[in-house]
């Protein structure tokens, strides 16, 4: 009888040895493989892919990813006429926060002072960080949003706060007016601050 515990507890030392020896080389092997991807992987490219799926437009490695992080940080603010907090933000309020932040330019505080403060370019003509303006129902411009490709924009919406759309959908497309940009010296200033 002693020989068989005696023999069983030997199977069981060596079997217990055997499985934390081969749980110490796995370890060790995964360590090794984690520390190779790791290294491997370059966070910029992470973030570029990923705003590109949320926003769902085609980044590169040089496009301005402080303006699609401020922009994922306010998707889902309430609307509020006026406001230009997280609490609460009209289209120019969101459109001046943005230009301030990630840009440091300072431009009007409503679409119409927006629109007179750029150059007017046609829809062909839009780049990432131009403004896009609109007249819903009315002669004048009532709706300003900041084009970030593949004919999106983002925009405070008083029916939805802050959100992106598409310019080819038909709501979207039977009210837009024009796209407009800042003026040379400021726009000189914008290219060298996403270089």
């Amino acid at each position: 009888m002693k020989k068989i515990i005696v023999l069983l507890m030997t199977v069981f030392f060596l079997s217990s040895f055997g499985i934390v020896a081969q749980e110490r080389t796995l370890a060790k092997n995964v360590k090794i493989t984690t520390v190779q991807d790791d290294s491997s992987e370059d966070p910029d490219n992470l973030a570029t892919e990923y705003f590109s799926q949320i926003m769902g437009v085609a980044l590169s490695s040089n496009s301005n990813l402080n303006l699609y992080q401020f922009i994922y940080d306010w998707i889902g603010t309430p609307y509020r006429l006026g406001g230009k907090s997280k609490k609460g933000v009209d289209c120019s309020g969101f459109v001046g926060e943005i230009y301030g932040k990630v840009f440091n330019a300072i431009i009007g505080d409503n679409s119409r002072k927006m629109f007179n403060m750029v150059s007017p370019i046609s829809r062909q003509e839009l780049k990432v960080g131009d403004l896009v303006f609109f007249k819903i129902r009315s002669r004048a411009i009532t709706h300003v949003g900041i084009y970030i490709g593949d004919d999106k924009f983002a925009h405070a919406s008083s029916s939805r706060g802050v959100r992106i759309s598409n310019l080819e959908e038909p709501y979207w497309k039977r009210y837009y007016f024009r796209g407009g940009r800042l003026p040379d010296d400021a726009k000189r200033q914008l290219e060298t601050q996403l270089d």
